[in-house]
């Protein structure tokens, strides 16, 4: 074959392939074209290089330089073909015209959770009441989560199947972090330099009450608190218990402080956030921060369900943090914010809202 005819032949080959490339709609069109044209057993680009055979020996360098050229033009064209339909909707289906009047789609947007949106409805209804909203760490110390509660050592509460104790190092020294002593009289006294001590076991809040604790511990009375957060109790699993779950509690220590005004505020925020058809009862209870102690029924649409505990401050606490029994008087409560939750939006089952199922949390 002449070199002029070879070079015709590879110029209209790279032609055709560029155009088939260029026209390809979507990857199957562009996957039959590279087969044609540069398939590795029976592609046009194969034949054409069986033809280099068939030039003159002086020519054959010319004819293998354009040969090359062309081929690589050829791969170029099917690379950027290859790109051109990457972009494309459809993996390079023919984009349709849009139609004007067509009704638009939906954009589903995000809610808060059920259980937050309970939490800042009752930070909203307490405010009013006169309520400020306090804070604490979930990583507790046993002073705060026990002693300063009146919780003794050998209280059944503090056993280590009933908490979440953490796995902590039981011996520091004068590295690191250095531990605290705490004694009735003194409060805190730090380790001496170079004298090991055995640091305080920590575990996992079992309840808010830790929060009231601090801050009595920085405030003079009067005050008005609630603090709402996560606490943590090994129990197991059903439809009104969860080892982790959510507290609302509530902190009022002044003058002259009784069991009625506690009453009146519980009724003032049941019947804010359940309704005026609300009803509350107390029932005789013990708990060692309280004194006396209370559980606090709620009666709602004709059924009574218990939602927490409630009571006057036990003197041991008072004292605790500072504050003499003799001038002040306060009131705490306790209640669940999966129970309050779940009873207003007829909920039977308190698992339902870890579970995280779009269809339950799209309801609320």
């Amino acid at each position: 074959m002449a070199l002029a005819e070879f070079l015709t032949a590879l110029d209209d080959l790279a032609s055709r392939a560029g155009k088939a490339f260029a026209d390809s709609a979507d990857n199957v069109a562009l996957e039959a074209a590279r087969v044609e044209f540069l398939g590795a057993k029976s592609g046009q680009i194969k034949n054409v290089q069986k033809q280099l055979g068939t030039i003159p020996g002086p020519d054959k360098p010319a004819a293998g330089k354009r040969f090359n050229e062309v081929k690589n033009e050829i791969e170029a064209a099917f690379a950027a073909a290859g790109e051109r339909l990457a972009r494309e909707p459809g993996q390079g289906s023919k984009r349709k015209a849009f139609d004007l009047t067509l009704p638009g789609r939906p954009v589903r947007l995000g809610r808060l959770h059920p259980l937050t949106q309970t939490i800042e409805e009752l930070k909203d209804i307490m405010g009013r009441l006169g309520f400020s909203v306090a804070d604490g760490p979930e990583v507790e110390d046993e002073w705060h989560n026990f002693e300063a509660l009146n919780i003794p050592a050998s209280h059944p509460a503090r056993d280590p199947l009933e908490n979440f104790y953490l796995a902590t190092a039981k011996v520091s020294g004068g590295t690191g972090v250095s531990p605290v002593l705490r004694t009735a009289d003194t409060g805190k006294m730090p380790v001496p330099p170079g004298e090991e001590k055995v640091s305080a076991p920590m575990l996992l809040r079992s309840q808010t009450s830790t929060v009231q604790i601090r801050v009595m511990e920085k405030t003079r009375p009067p005050l008005r608190v609630i603090s709402l957060g996560r606490v943590y109790r090994p129990d197991t699993a059903d439809a009104t218990h969860y080892p982790m779950f959510h507290q609302i509690e509530g902190l009022l220590v002044d003058y002259h402080v009784t069991m009625a005004d506690l009453k009146s505020v519980l009724r003032l925020f049941a019947s804010s956030f359940l309704g005026s058809d609300v009803h509350i009862r107390f029932r005789p209870s013990f708990f060692p921060f309280t004194e006396p102690s209370v559980e606090v029924d709620m009666q709602w649409n004709d059924r009574w369900i218990e939602m927490g505990g409630a009571g006057m401050v036990d003197p041991n606490v008072l004292k605790a943090v500072g504050y003499d029994p003799d001038e002040v008087t306060g009131f705490a409560f306790g209640l669940g914010v999966e129970r309050v939750c779940a009873r207003r939006h007829g909920v039977s089952d308190i698992r339902e809202f870890y579970k995280n199922d779009i269809r339950f949390l799209h309801q609320f």
